[in-house]
């Protein structure tokens, strides 16, 4: 088994999910036709925008068409599960799209995972992160009032194919997600490893580190992270 780890710098959010449809498309093509194909991990980070997903409720965007001009931020309706959330620099964006059947996961296992390479990233700064129940992404202090979102994730799947993936806060100008009830949630908040650790933390070093992470637990060689 293999993975293509691929950094796709600052993309515009509409061009990046073009590209991932396209690739995602092409997996499910091949893997129906008995063609070769590639495992992907693609990692960005987005100008600031926010998605809705499928199950997601209008009313948890607060702004107006007018405001988020204001604010330089864009907004879609997009084809993934999970409510609203935002992407914007300073986040890490990790987008994999790789077919679960070859590494003998079910969707849940999937996202489980996914929540498990962040809590170690975190785990290797220091910062201790885990889950809560009914809630999915990755989160700080989860059983008490003090609970606190890192990392969001929401994920399309498709014939075991995957696409979209989670968004960690790394250096987030977390202003943004008061404009948003972010997932839905009204009474928690969100967080940063900046926010936590009191200071900026080099975005390419937690990169690596969630490479590392994931590559660890899908139990693959991974490729050098490459543009």
């Amino acid at each position: 088994m293999n993975l293509a780890i691929t950094d796709w710098g600052t993309i515009v959010y509409a061009d990046a999910w073009e590209q991932q449809t396209k690739l995602f498309d092409q997996l499910i093509h091949a893997k129906q036709h008995g063609e070769a194909y590639q495992n992907r991990l693609i990692l960005c980070q987005h100008p600031h925008v926010y998605t809705l997903g499928r199950s997601g409720k209008e009313g948890n965007m607060l702004l107006s068409d007018e405001q988020l001009k204001t604010i330089g931020a864009t907004y879609y309706h997009i084809d993934r599960g999970g409510d609203i959330t935002y992407h914007g620099p300073g986040q890490v964006v990790c987008y994999p799209i790789i077919n679960l059947e070859e590494f003998a996961l079910g969707l849940k296992e999937y996202v489980h995972l996914l929540e498990e390479a962040v809590i170690n990233v975190c785990a290797r700064y220091g910062i201790t992160a885990g889950r809560l129940a009914k809630a999915t992404g990755v989160w700080l202090e989860a059983d008490t009032p003090r609970a606190r979102k890192i990392c969001a994730i929401g994920v399309r799947c498709s014939h075991y194919v995957t696409m979209h993936g989670l968004a960690l806060n790394v250096n987030t100008d977390l202003r943004y997600f008061s404009y948003i009830h972010p997932c839905g949630f009204i009474d928690k908040s969100v967080t940063s490893i900046q926010h936590e650790l009191r200071q900026e933390v080099p975005i390419d070093e937690v990169k690596q580190q969630l490479c590392r992470e994931l590559s660890n637990l899908l139990n693959i060689h991974s490729n050098n992270l490459s543009n």
